[in-house]
């Protein structure tokens, strides 16, 4: 969180504000939890393009993991997990297909 040890009295001076502050900190905290997971998708889908010559998959993984990061971003309380299905999803197809 943020650090308040520089000003007096331990809290936020009256020049901030405090609820603006951290509704902004979790929207950051939120959009890189979600883009994360879409970077891996986008890793493993690269993956299965490489590995497997399925490039089709592949381009099926980075439509369907920009699909459910987009799908994170609009329902919070998805969130991160939208993209960590395709995730999983691109995982087993590289594992077993």
């Amino acid at each position: 969180m943020a650090d308040t040890k520089g000003v007096s009295g331990g809290a936020y001076s009256p020049a901030m504000d405090a609820k603006t502050h951290e509704q902004t900190y979790r929207g950051f905290v939120r959009f890189v939890e979600i883009a994360s997971g879409v970077v891996i998708c986008w890793v493993l889908a690269l993956a299965v393009g490489g590995i497997r010559e399925a490039w089709l998959t592949a381009i099926l993984g980075v439509v369907l993991s920009s699909a459910a990061g987009a799908l994170g971003a609009f329902a919070p309380n998805i969130g991160w997990r939208a993209p960590c299905v395709v995730a999983v999803l691109m995982a087993l197809y590289l594992a077993f297909a």
